[in-house]
């Protein structure tokens, strides 16, 4: 059965290292950020263009018959809107799980910006 695994959380939370054991095209907007030498080169000024991104390989990778697991953190529930729609379109189940470990980041993302969006979290 075709499946949209959406996983949210803050970063830190284990959701890149729980999209990887799921059967399934790992994507996140992080990637885009990450050059031929597979560093890691965030750009603040592109974030929306790497959510973009992340939608149209999603919406590929369904149309291509492969079942994807997404992690990003989808603070807010409009967040997930395009990739729901992706699922209808797609008439692939859709499965989401929020990750709530408290891990250090990868990306070097400031303890102030996680409190943050801790406080703007939406269940």
């Amino acid at each position: 059965m075709l499946t949209l695994t959406l996983i949210r959380g803050l970063p830190g939370s284990g959701k890149s290292t729980l999209a990887k054991t799921i059967p399934a095209v790992h994507l996140e907007a992080d990637m885009y950020f990450v050059n031929e030498q597979g560093e890691y080169q965030y750009r603040a000024e592109e974030i929306g263009d790497a959510h973009q991104w992340c939608q149209q390989q999603t919406d590929y990778w369904l149309q291509q018959g492969k079942s994807v697991v997404v992690s990003n953190t989808f603070v807010k529930q409009w967040e997930m809107s395009v990739y729901k729609k992706l699922a209808r379109k797609h008439k692939a189940k859709l499965n989401i799980i929020v990750c709530r470990e408290r891990y250090g980041n990868i990306h070097g993302v400031d303890d102030e910006v996680i409190e943050r969006m801790r406080k703007d979290w939406q269940e």
